[in-house]
């Protein structure tokens, strides 16, 4: 049995931690800068432990002083959340090196599926569908480089296998700048991620972005929640999450899910994560594994009726999935807006006080936030406060509840992108589904 946590993180999904915690009857631990004292979560923790200062190299990224936070405090687990560490391998090890419970896969497998080339041959293993490519890192030889490339067909995407969120790829069109563009990658990936392995993939021009959200304990067993679509993007940054994808049949759904699932049973998954695909003209291809909770989780609690935090609390115990995939029904349909604190039309960040509150209620919405009426929003993290959930019985009626809800949504004192999420809620386009990953940045002129 875990009796204490530490939640190594901020804000909503800080909260959410601790509210899965509160259900469980376990005690928590939360740590925080100094900028960050009267976060929600802090305030109803049971413990709180200042790690450092407001830069998160020297806070939420500092592990020494993030395991100290379990040591003195007799702690037993470590729940990383997402973003900083949760799917950092080095920090996993020290913390079960440690004597911790790290609440997340085993650092290995963080390894395996944070390197996109082992990953995608791993993938593979388990039938899993994957893009067209160099199967491996690209060579030395400029010669077979032009060969593979020749091989795929332009246009292609030159990417660090160390890469993600967006960062370390390279789209070429034509095999004169092929070369280019690799040397450029390459020196790009070894300086950000201190790998400068690439490779190569076909370049899917116009494809929607359809994740499965899977869950895996340590008694070899696996599921698939279904799927998300998180096409709506900006800058390769989700914008709009929802569940079910609309358009797709569930022998898709099936065919995929259980094959994230037999892959993470392949590999030894343990706890909750996500395949992210690329999906165009009917066919998925597999592009990563996010290896933790992600911000969107929630679309698919709405539509499952499951918790996926006391799911991960409850698999790191060594406690077997409290059902199999017949029990998974999804009822409805669930939609997920960021609500972040930034200009809608500049995307500026507007850190300030909110003066003034008011949460959207009502049948079927809920809001995932660590805000309240006073609180400061510091400059120093992402502008994400909030996410805002609405679920109908079909896509037509969330999307009904959602504009019901944004209307009544306020938030003064900053400004925020509830303007623009009003207006992909309107777009006559979103109503119908199915938008791809440009639709949005063509939408706003990007």
């Amino acid at each position: 049995m875990i009796e204490k946590i530490v939640i190594a993180n901020r804000g909503e999904i800080a909260l959410r931690i601790l509210r899965a915690c509160r259900e469980l009857d376990i005690k928590t631990v939360a740590v925080h800068s100094e900028a960050d004292r009267s976060l929600k979560h802090v305030l109803l923790a049971d413990e709180s432990v200042c790690i450092g200062p407001a830069a998160s190299a020297d806070s939420y990224l500092n592990i020494p002083a993030l395991i100290s936070s379990a040591e003195v405090t007799d702690a037993v687990a470590i729940h990383p959340g997402y973003g900083f560490l949760s799917e950092n391998a080095d920090f996993a090890e020290r913390v079960e090196k440690s004597g911790f419970i790290f609440i997340g896969p085993r650092p290995e497998t963080i390894r395996l599926m944070g390197d996109k080339i082992t990953a995608i041959e791993a993938m593979k293993a388990a039938g899993v569908p994957t893009v067209p490519g160099s199967d491996g890192p690209l060579p030395e030889d400029k010669s077979e480089i032009v060969r593979l490339g020749r091989k795929i067909g332009y246009p292609v995407i030159v990417k660090a296998a160390g890469g993600g969120g967006g960062r370390g790829m390279r789209v070429v069109h034509s095999e004169a700048a092929l070369l280019g563009a690799v040397s450029l990658t390459r020196a790009e990936a070894g300086a950000a991620f201190g790998n400068s392995t690439v490779y190569m993939e076909k370049f899917l021009e116009n494809p929607r972005h359809v994740e499965f959200q899977i869950l895996a304990d340590t008694q070899g067993h696996a599921v698939h929640l279904g799927e998300r679509d998180c096409s709506m993007q900006r800058r390769h940054q989700k914008v709009v999450e929802e569940a079910p994808a609309p358009g797709l049949t569930e022998e898709q759904r099936s065919f995929v899910g259980e094959r994230c699932a037999e892959a993470c049973r392949q590999i030894g998954y343990r706890g909750a994560g996500t395949f992210e695909f690329l999906y165009e003209n009917g066919e998925f291809y597999f592009i990563e594994m996010n290896t933790r909770v992600q911000v969107e989780h929630p679309v698919t609690e709405m539509i499952t009726g499951l918790d996926i935090v006391k799911e991960q609390i409850q698999i790191a115990m060594g406690q077997p999935l409290t059902i199999r995939q017949e029990d998974v029904r999804l009822q409805g349909h669930a939609i997920e807006c960021r609500i972040n604190a930034e200009d809608a039309r500049t995307f500026m960040p507007s850190p300030g006080r909110i003066s003034e509150l008011h949460v959207a209620g009502g049948p079927g919405i809920r809001f995932d936030s660590h805000i309240y009426n006073g609180y400061l929003v510091p400059p120093y993290y992402d502008s994400m406060i909030g996410k805002l959930v609405a679920w109908g019985g079909d896509r037509k009626a969330a999307v009904a509840r959602m504009r019901t809800a944004l209307d009544e949504m306020v938030i003064d004192g900053i400004k925020t992108n509830i303007p623009l999420q009003q207006d992909i809620m309107e777009d006559a386009k979103f109503a119908v589904g199915g938008c791809n990953i440009h639709y949005l940045e063509k939408k706003l002129g990007l």
